[in-house]
């Protein structure tokens, strides 16, 4: 469906976007981009037979710009879609977008997957640390995508969701050939919760850190091969806080520039080897929620050491 919403703010002007949505289940409910709905006064439905009908927010969740809306039709209007597994995608594989571009309502687009596990950045931000929050596993995809096509689908080559189109890499606005599409197995994590109780608890380790690399390495007298993601800050009070993980406190100078470097560098989680930053929200996005402990292989001094996490909600922000 075609998603019409306006805008309302303080002065007696208003603006309108558009976006794209799919049917989730014979109650009515829709799924879309939150950045499509957000802050809405009014949303409209448009379906592919031109009827169109008020919805009203269900649930939403900026983290991984998610919403539910739920309109009130009759059955025959309601054609729910089958999700993939994203977590089996190759890339080459075909993807199609289906959307409402600029407001052409129903329109196709296809390609390919041109890669996966990019991160999307998004506006929220960790109020203890500072850093930003991303949603991790992305679909990156030359089908065309552009204003208007956020929220839609991108299908395989069997009609079945394996993510929702969310943004574009473009200097114009417009398509340049890479797009980005929100994994379906983030989307089946997140939309039955926003369902049932309006909101999604991410899982939360409270740390920010970075990828190591040779020079990071170098730095703390490790092999310069030393892979993992290096832990920068811990959130006072937060699960790794409790468990004693160690953030970075010594200053360095790395090509020019200054940063911190000596925390510990975690290597697995519950077994599965982490070569970044990315590996851990993945993982924790896909495999985890809130109140699981979870097992964290970490190097610390240059000795390996196994340390059990409970983890926590993200705070709100």
């Amino acid at each position: 469906p075609g998603i019409n919403n306006n805008n309302n703010s303080q002065t007696p002007q208003f603006s309108q976007a558009l976006g794209s949505g799919f049917v989730w289940d014979m109650k009515g409910n829709i799924v879309t981009n939150n950045h499509v709905v957000d802050g809405s006064s009014k949303i409209e439905v448009t379906f592919s037979d031109g009827t169109t009908v008020p919805a009203t927010i269900v649930g939403q969740d900026p983290y991984s710009d998610l919403a539910v809306i739920k309109v009130d039709v009759s059955a025959d209007k309601l054609h729910p879609v089958t999700m993939a597994d994203s977590t089996q995608l190759k890339v080459g594989e075909i993807a199609i977008a289906i959307g409402n571009p600029y407001g052409f309502e129903g329109s196709m687009t296809v390609g390919n997957v041109s890669g996966l596990g990019r991160d999307l950045p998004t506006s929220q931000v960790d109020q203890a640390s500072g850093a930003s929050y991303s949603i991790p596993d992305v679909i990156q995809t030359d089908a065309s995508i552009n204003p208007g096509n956020s929220g839609g689908v991108l299908v395989n080559d069997q009609g079945q969701v394996i993510g929702v189109t969310s943004a574009l890499e473009s200097s114009s606005g417009s398509s340049s050939g890479i797009g980005f599409a929100i994994p379906a197995e983030i989307v089946s994590n997140v939309v039955p919760a926003l369902i049932s109780s309006g909101t999604y608890d991410h899982p939360y380790l409270g740390i920010s850190g970075t990828d190591m690399i040779p020079d990071i390495a170098q730095a703390m007298n490790l092999p310069t091969d030393t892979r993992g993601a290096l832990v920068e800050q811990v959130s006072t009070g937060g699960p790794a806080d409790k468990a004693g993980l160690q953030g970075s406190n010594t200053t360095v100078t790395i090509n020019g520039s200054q940063g911190t470097v000596g925390g510990d560098i975690i290597t697995a989680i519950d077994g599965q080897s982490i070569n970044s930053m990315s590996d851990i929200i993945a993982y924790l996005a896909i495999h985890t929620q809130v109140g699981q402990s979870v097992s964290l292989t970490i190097l610390r001094n240059g000795q390996t050491q196994t340390v059990q996490i409970t983890l926590g909600s993200r705070p709100s922000q």
